[in-house]
């Protein structure tokens, strides 16, 4: 697992985001969403749509979904045929509209495969006129850009299910967005961890390794679509006691080491691991902030000891 993180943060720092998500991942995420899509636009725009397995799940699930409009944008490339694999130095867009001919496969020659005067990055003016015409984005964004991405997803006031790295939720600019509920999680990864295809060499045990493949540890899916799993309390029965609760030397508030043993009697501030946020319910707790934040020297202490980053919540 430590190898494969670092190969992650050595391509971050390199700017090479080439991770395509497998089709599996996608479908046992978005099986969660589908009443939200029906009559929507649905934007990927991170995404070359002959390797695109988002592209591929809502083109072929297109009409099952009740989709108005599906746009990908390209990044240098215009051949139209979905399963290729041919690159070219023009970047496009594709619009596809739905089975045509009644066959109940989407077809190359009916999706419509426009040019693009850049180079197709999200952040360009032709490609943020697509995005305000989306209403839902879906797609694996580069991890090395993400608080851009988010940023711009909620500047155009966008609904969204994107894939990112768990410690995205600490970043300054994201965090916020939890507090305030305009971002929360999805389903997830099974144990938090995501093959994904890609180029780059995957040093994983044989247990874990998959040709062609990469094991990312801490990855997980951003939405701000509604879900019945965001609603449902945490059933908590620990009881305090100072022993097991120890205070923070920097900040008034107990320290919890583990989410499942959050004390149902106590009603002051507590420090909880990021794992929490998968069982965040607004109706149950509020986030205060992070220890990041909060508390002096920017990391939670206990006997003297520096601990992992908290997450400070309260009982509602």
């Amino acid at each position: 697992m430590a190898n494969s993180n670092n190969q992650l943060q050595t391509a971050k720092k390199a700017r090479e985001d080439e991770f395509y998500t497998q089709l599996c991942d996608i479908e046992n995420e978005l099986r969660h969403y589908r009443t939200h899509f029906k009559g929507k636009t649905v934007l990927c725009n991170c995404d070359d749509p002959r390797v695109s397995n988002f592209f591929k799940y809502f083109a072929l699930n297109f009409e099952i979904l009740g989709l108005k409009k599906l746009i990908a944008t390209c990044y240098k490339n215009n051949e139209p045929d979905l399963f290729s694999m041919n690159t070219c130095e023009q970047a496009v867009y594709i619009i596809y509209e739905g089975d045509k001919n009644g066959n109940r496969i989407p077809d190359p020659s009916e999706m419509e495969v426009l040019p693009l005067q850049g180079d197709g990055d999200f952040r360009s003016a032709e490609c943020i006129e697509l995005l305000k015409q989306a209403d839902i984005v879906c797609t694996n964004p580069p991890f090395s850009l993400f608080r851009e991405y988010v940023a711009q997803l909620i500047k155009y006031d966008k609904k969204f299910l994107i894939i990112g790295n768990q410690n995205a939720i600490h970043y300054r600019e994201i965090f916020p967005l939890f507090m305030n509920n305009q971002v929360w999680l999805g389903y997830g990864f099974h144990r938090n961890c995501a093959h994904f295809i890609t180029k780059y060499e995957d040093n994983a045990s044989d247990a874990d390794h998959r040709e062609g493949m990469i094991r990312v540890p801490s990855v997980t899916w951003f939405t701000n679509l509604e879900i019945p799993r965001r609603h449902e309390q945490m059933i908590i029965y620990k009881t305090y006691n100072p022993d097991d609760y120890p205070k923070y030397d920097n900040y008034d508030a107990i320290n919890v080491d583990k989410t499942t043993d959050i004390p149902c009697d106590y009603d002051g501030p507590m420090g909880v691991p990021i794992t929490f946020m998968y069982k965040y319910c607004p109706e149950q707790f509020e986030i205060l902030g992070t220890s990041t934040d909060s508390m002096p020297k920017g990391a939670p202490y206990v006997a003297s000891k520096r601990i992992y980053e908290r997450i400070i919540i309260r009982k509602i």
